[in-house]
């Protein structure tokens, strides 16, 4: 359907529903003003793109007037310009919407390829998110962080908790590739490591329900970097999904109660994940695919410090700043790709 006749149509809609409100009783009230609320925002946007167009016609034919043309090109080409960036806006609002986009994540961050090297990176990607969140003032709790010997991690797992969260992390899910030279070569040699990042959207009870009979639960003694800070007692905790063979493990609590309730908020996000896979083919298909394998060629981005840039390659965008963005500062690789996905999502819906 061509734009104006949605736009007619939301219009119509908006104003039947007033109508009704007028008479409406009891539940049907609810109802009715929900639905309306939720169109609100759209009308006015329509409206704003409609006296816009107006504005900028009505200029237009004052422009053939001598003594108006001055008076009227400035205002022309300000309602003309405003025009395509209000309707483009327009067209993003009535995309479908993924209600995950709202909400907090759960970020994973894992060595993959490269040993050391590539433990020492996902230590650095990890504090790279973790600098990027505060700036944007949300919150970063820590699930689980598995330190190696030489101060890179095992794996690390975080809460991100905030507005908007999951829209803006959800395309680092990836292979993430380094290129330089570590600082255990002492021949100077630029080696090339990969790291592993899953963004998940983080789920309530309410999106996914987990039966207890369906759980297997280990607990174990938790390890650590070179025997510190190990804890004496079995509060690590494993927790195997037996319907899909999903597996958390914990540990980065003394307590084994709540190592549990980290692991449990995992799980929960993996399956919310995988359940939202099944219903929506724009998705990855399940986390393993959106995490792949590690292989070095399965990548992302790669970062490649002796020449200083970063490049995402599935936008091929290249940004000569690596220092800047391993210091957190990733908005302008991130609104790229939220770019990107609006024009791909706008052809593709055809709004």
């Amino acid at each position: 359907m061509a734009l104006p006749e949605t736009l007619d149509r939301l219009l119509y809609r908006a104003d039947e529903l007033r109508a009704l409100l007028e008479s409406a009783e009891g539940s049907q009230i609810g109802v009715l003003a929900k639905e309306l609320s939720e169109l609100e925002p759209l009308v006015e946007r329509v409206n704003a793109l409609r006296a816009a167009e107006r504005a900028r016609d009505e200029a237009e034919v004052l422009l053939a007037d001598p003594e108006m043309r001055e008076l009227a090109e400035a205002e022309y080409y300000a309602q003309r310009d405003a025009v395509p960036v209000l309707e483009r806006a327009l067209r993003l609002s009535l995309l479908p919407k993924d209600a995950a986009d709202a909400g907090s994540a759960i970020l994973e961050i894992r060595p993959a390829a490269g040993g050391d090297e590539a433990g020492l990176f996902a230590a650095e990607l990890f504090a790279a998110y973790q600098r990027y969140a505060a700036a944007r003032g949300w919150r970063f709790g820590l699930l689980d962080y598995d330190e190696s010997e030489l101060g890179g991690i095992k794996g690390a797992v975080a809460e991100v908790e905030g507005a908007g969260v999951f829209a803006r992390l959800k395309f680092e899910s990836g292979v993430h590739r380094v290129q330089r030279v570590p600082a255990t070569e002492t021949q100077g040699r630029i080696h090339t490591s990969t790291v592993t990042v899953a963004v998940l959207p983080q789920a309530e009870e309410v999106d996914v329900q987990i039966n207890d009979g369906d759980l297997r639960i280990d607990t174990y003694r938790a390890s650590g970097a070179g025997g510190q800070h190990v804890n004496k007692t079995d509060s690590a905790v494993r927790i195997t999904h037996l319907p899909t063979g999903t597996v958390v493990a914990m540990q980065e609590e003394r307590s084994q109660h709540k190592n549990r309730a980290k692991a449990m908020k995992v799980l929960r996000a993996r399956l919310y994940e995988a359940q939202r896979s099944q219903v929506s083919a724009t998705r990855s298909a399940d986390r393993k695919s959106q995490v792949g394998t590690g292989d070095r060629s399965e990548r992302i981005r790669t970062y490649n410090f002796p020449q200083g840039r970063v490049t995402d390659h599935r936008i091929g965008l290249t940004l000569h700043k690596i220092d800047r963005i391993m210091q957190g500062e990733l908005d302008d690789i991130i609104d790229a790709l939220i770019a990107e996905d609006e024009a791909a999502r706008l052809a593709a819906e055809g709004v």
